[in-house]
């Protein structure tokens, strides 16, 4: 066996470690990984599970191990992933016996240390076994007990509380710990959505129709990317409440619509599709790499009407001319924080002064765009996180500084009835727990005649 490659709980400390050291996104490390370390087939499922678990519950695990560190506050950073490692095994993960869990860690303790880890490992682990791990019963403040057995931070869990009640920021959190279901976007230039749900059951797909958005399937069961399905270009992947936005936008033929920062392309290969193939949209992005994604995918789906371009959205006026788009989309850099599942990363990265940062950053790219629609045409303003400082707030100072815009109120009209009740003011908070999505905001507006 090449010594390089490492097992699966290896592997997955190694990811665990580099996301801590370098801040580095879990889901690049986690295909890099299986690559490197050709991680069986069979075996990817654990490897993800452990990465995201452990990543997911660091808190609480931090939590459980509190009490049997007091006399080892100073442990290696390694040493602190593999305890965490092994704690989420024990504790969340019935299938692993605790004496497996344990000797491997103890082993791994042995290899990459030496004789006095492996027996510290050995000796917190078994304690642990032991004694039981500490109830959350004992966290008095119900914010802060949410917080630890959710693994959320505190400062983020307050703010949810303050903003949308307790309830709503418990289900919002105990979902956040649950693995998204993976959706596609049916191509419907090319198929429809149950030819397509035929096609992907043939392929072996468990595959079924979403009750939210008309054109998207839900998939239980396999990967969506590796069917024939997507590679011919009839489908996509995308998250329903990402595919709301497209609709949110109410596109017709022969339009000119300005995507404005547009990678990887979802949105805009969505609204060309509404097109059918016709009008222009126009993509831009900040970076040429993400771009090249654009047109990768517009090529996959072949779609001619899209033009992707390699642009700051905040110079977009020095490149367009005023009042030429019928329509435009500002999906805005956010935090991300309607996609903690996805990205349980962020937990831990984002710190409360990104999001008064984002909001500078989101404010003056609605203002760069707002020159360039035509009288009468729809502006919709989105992001994939769920906080007001990056969402009411911006749109609201927004149409303060500009009397020419006002909310629009067809929106409504364009929502599937199932979620119609979901838009209020002409705007939409989906969370995550509403059906089972992204949290995402879209804020639809139009410009006076």
């Amino acid at each position: 066996m090449n010594n390089k490659r490492k097992n699966v709980r290896e592997a997955a400390l190694e990811i665990l470690e580099m996301i801590e050291k370098n801040q580095s996104y879990s889901n690049l490390l986690l295909n890099n990984s299986i690559k490197k370390n050709e991680i069986d087939k069979k075996d990817i499922g654990l490897l993800t599970e452990l990465t995201y678990g452990t990543l997911q519950r660091k808190i609480a695990l931090d939590y459980y191990l509190s009490p049997f560190l007091a006399k080892n506050k100073k442990l290696e950073s390694w040493v602190r992933q593999l305890l965490r490692l092994t704690i989420y095994q024990m504790v969340y993960l019935d299938k692993i016996p605790d004496r497996a869990a344990i000797h491997e860690a103890v082993e791994i303790a042995k290899r990459r240390g030496h004789k006095g880890i492996a027996s510290l490992v050995n000796g917190i682990l078994r304690s642990m076994q032991r004694e039981g791990i500490p109830s959350f019963d004992a966290i008095e403040d119900p914010i802060e007990r949410l917080s630890i057995r959710t693994s959320h931070p505190l400062w983020l869990v307050k703010r949810w509380v303050s903003q949308f009640g307790f309830e709503e920021t418990k289900a919002m959190c105990e979902l956040n710990l649950t693995a998204p279901t993976m959706t596609g976007r049916v191509n419907t230039t090319k198929i429809s959505r149950d030819e397509c749900l035929v096609q992907l059951a043939s392929e072996g797909f468990e595959v079924k129709a979403s009750l939210v958005v008309p054109e998207a399937i839900l998939c239980l069961k396999g990967n969506l990317a590796h069917s024939d399905t997507f590679k011919k270009g009839l489908l996509t992947i995308q998250d329903e409440s990402s595919m709301i936005v497209g609709l949110a936008l109410g596109v017709t033929d022969q339009q000119k619509v300005l995507d404005a920062c547009a990678a990887p392309g979802g949105k805009s290969t969505h609204i060309a599709e509404k097109m059918n193939g016709t009008g222009e949209v126009i993509s831009l992005d900040l970076h040429e790499h993400k771009v090249k994604l654009i047109r990768e995918n517009a090529r996959r789906l072949e779609l001619s009407n899209i033009q992707a371009k390699t642009l700051d959205s905040r110079d977009v006026q020095e490149h367009f001319e005023k009042e030429s788009f019928d329509r435009i989309l500002l999906d805005a850099p956010c935090t991300g924080l309607g996609v903690m599942r996805r990205k349980p990363d962020i937990k831990y990265t984002k710190k409360e002064e990104d999001l008064f940062q984002l909001q500078k950053i989101q404010k003056t790219l609605l203002e760069s765009v707002a020159s360039l629609l035509k009288k009468d045409g729809i502006l919709v303003y989105s992001t994939c996180t769920i906080d007001q400082e990056e969402n009411q707030e911006v749109v609201e100072a927004f149409l303060q500084q500009h009397p020419e815009y006002v909310r629009d109120e067809t929106f409504r009209e364009r929502i599937p009835g199932e979620i119609q009740s979901l838009v209020k003011n002409s705007e939409m908070q989906i969370l995550p727990q509403y059906f089972n999505s992204d949290g995402f905001y879209i804020a639809c507006l139009r410009k006076k005649d």
